[in-house]
């Protein structure tokens, strides 16, 4: 069994988790689930950095001690992970006895080995970013080049860490060994920052004591990144635990924002090469999450609290809008509109409607259980089993390479592939025709394969969603990438409780920046709706037109209304009523009855098979005593026959009309 170790950085508790933190974590436990698939022995860490100076300052403002405040910081952290769902094998906290008896081994062997030295320092100091910064470099106003906060100046006495002497050994690194820190862009900015000189790196500091007491000196508390880097040793088992550091040092994989970057590539290589200790073997620097092409920080206030969302649309709508937008190494932007968009298109037409049609099928035709194919397999079949036998390919191989993004690219088109299959079988005519039972069956079978198929493959990403699409298929355990393939889905499972996935959202953008705290709209019939139409069931006529300012509605109002396709299964005459055709329909998640006022122009036959619009979800009504749940969309001229809305190609049942 394979060994990986991956970690997310410490998080610093000066304030609460925001969406960055989440990215970070949620990417890292993808990262970790696709490996426990693939059977590695996994260790994933993640934690909180709980010293200096900013969460000193950060707790007096809260009235607080400092101890309890880091207590209740990072108890937000745990809760947090575990509403994302989260899969750490370890939360380490810097404030842990393990994690100071680390911290006073490594500085020690360090020490021992002549690195550090005590000298005066002076110099212009950053507290968000725990650094000194040159002179030279400072930005407009003495504020900070990295994150544009204000400088202090400071003078005390430090211990120094020799970090010139690595100039030549980070730079051999980055040379000979380039996929020690990906993406390329994050590599060239480090060679450029050793190449241009390293100055000795101050690692104590005396103007504050929340931290670790320097070994021997204890005026002394170890600065933050001398500290707060060590955790990784920390939780593989250094210095106490030697099989476990045996076992699992070095880390696979270090992962984190690229604003840490150099302290995660330069820093902290440099104090292990001077502890005698072996390197990490992957530095990762991913991209910032934008606001208003923005990064998305504390200081700037300008965060997404990712609670709100997991609370509207459930953790893994989240997690699959950040892994699916945000391609490792670039900056990706946050925005609402983006959200309903990947949740309206993607989760609810696409997946969730996909897995409602093939186990709602099953259910109606089979009685419930999947059925065994019986004939040989047509063009058709052998193109649906190929692309799931690409996408596996495709989707671990991008899952290998941490490009997430990628790999749900190419599950969402082999779900693509399995709705245009369905559509052109129409399972829903085969099951008219007993002769055609053996065609319905297969076809069945392998929609249903598919998605076992797409259920594994999204396992890292939705663990959630796997697991229910499993469920629903009848399927006692999960599936492990080792030997996933095509066709092996058990003909005989009794399916599980069929529920939604993703239910649409109909918010508009507006009400979901409140979706924290504001309830979801109740969606009120529009002005002739049911029990006001001049025809029970009918299509509208054109209603008295007022002036043209009164006449409009907002695109808000207009998004509350909920147009879909449907295909006709069924139709009759309503008796004793000349206008009205009772019409069994397929909505693509469910079938439907649906009554209109449009027997004048249509014998019920010519409508079987038709594809229709209409108003899917319009309150239900009843119309000569049958249940009508929704309206069909007409064009009817004052006192003429109307006309049915319809398409010059095919469009599946269930599609949204915008």
């Amino acid at each position: 069994m394979t060994k990986f170790y991956i970690t997310t950085p410490i998080y610093y508790i000066n304030a609460e988790p925001h969406l960055g933190h989440a990215y970070t974590t949620m990417l890292a436990d993808a990262i970790a689930r696709s490996r426990r698939l693939k059977g590695d022995d996994v260790l994933f860490l993640t934690g909180t950095d709980e010293h200096g100076q900013k969460v000193e300052r950060a707790a007096k403002k809260a009235g607080t001690a400092t101890p309890e405040f880091a207590d209740r910081i990072a108890a937000k952290y745990r809760d947090l992970f575990r509403a994302l769902n989260i899969s750490n094998d370890d939360f380490i906290r810097t404030t842990e006895a393990r994690h100071i008896r680390a911290a006073h081994e490594i500085w020690r062997r360090v020490r021992d080995r002549g690195y550090l030295y005590k000298a005066s320092y002076e110099g212009w100091y950053c507290t968000v970013d725990e650094l000194f910064v040159p002179e030279a470099q400072l930005a407009d106003g003495r504020r900070c080049p990295m994150c544009g906060s204000g400088v202090e100046r400071l003078s005390e006495e430090s211990y120094f860490f020799q970090l010139s002497k690595f100039q030549g050994p980070l730079l051999d690194l980055y040379r000979s060994n380039p996929g020690f820190l990906t993406p390329d862009v994050r590599r060239n900015e480090m060679i450029a920052f050793v190449s241009a000189g390293l100055r000795d790196l101050s690692v104590s500091r005396t103007s504050f004591k929340w931290g670790i007491p320097v070994p021997d000196d204890p005026g002394h508390v170890m600065y933050v990144w001398f500290d707060a880097l060590t955790n990784y040793l920390t939780a593989a088992g250094f210095p106490d635990d030697a099989p476990r550091l045996q076992k699992y040092w070095p880390a696979d994989v270090h992962l984190m924002g690229k604003e840490i970057v150099r302290q995660h590539a330069v820093y902290w290589p440099a104090f292990l090469m001077a502890a005698g200790l072996a390197l990490p073997r992957r530095v990762i620097g991913h991209g910032w999450w934008l606001m208003n092409e923005a990064k998305m920080s504390k200081s700037l206030g300008n965060v997404v609290e990712p609670q709100g969302y997991v609370d509207r649309f459930g953790v893994d709508a989240l997690r699959y809008f950040v892994m699916r937008e945000m391609v490792v190494g670039q900056d990706a932007n946050f925005a609402d509109d983006m959200f309903l968009t990947r949740y309206n298109s993607d989760l609810a037409n696409d997946l969730g409607n996909v897995v409602s049609r093939v186990t709602t099928m099953i259910q109606r035709y089979c009685g419930g259980v999947v059925p065994a194919p019986s004939v040989a397999p047509a063009a058709s079949d052998l193109e649906l089993r190929l692309s799931a036998e690409n996408t596996i390919r495709l989707a671990t191989a991008g899952a290998d390479a941490f490009e997430f993004s990628s790999a749900l690219r190419e599950i969402w088109a082999l779900i693509s592939t399995l709705n245009k299959y369905i559509v052109a079988r129409e399972p829903w005519a085969l099951a008219k025709d007993p002769a055609s039972r053996p065609l319905l069956d297969t076809t069945l079978y392998n929609a249903a394969d598919a998605l076992r198929v797409v259920a594994a493959l999204v396992d890292p990403v939705m663990p959630s969603t796997a697991a229910r699409i499993r469920a629903m298929l009848g399927m006692a355990e999960a599936e492990t990438w080792t030997g996933l393939a095509v066709g092996t889905l058990g003909a005989g499972n009794t399916l599980g409780p069929i529920e939604p996935l993703f239910p649409r959202m109909e918010h508009t953008v507006d009400e979901l920046r409140k979706m924290a705290d504001t309830p979801p709209p109740t969606l009120e019939p529009a002005s002739g709706a049911a029990g006001e139409r001049s025809e029970p069931g009918g299509v509208q006529g054109s209603p008295p037109v007022k002036n043209e300012t009164e006449n409009k509605i907002t695109i808000d109002e207009f998004m509350k209304i909920d147009l879909r396709t449907a295909k006709v299964l069924a139709a009759e005459k309503v008796p004793n009523s000349r206008k009205l055709i009772k019409m069994t329909i397929d909505v693509g998640t469910e079938q439907r009855t649906l009554v209109a006022g449009i027997a004048e122009a249509y014998e019920p036959e010519t409508l079987v098979g038709r594809t229709i619009v209409m108003v899917f979800n319009l309150k239900p009504a009843k119309l000569m005593g049958i249940e009508s749940n929704g309206m069909v969309l007409a064009a009817s001229l004052e006192g003429g026959k109307p006309a049915l809305v319809g398409f010059s190609q095919d469009v599946p049942p269930g599609t949204r009309v915008r």
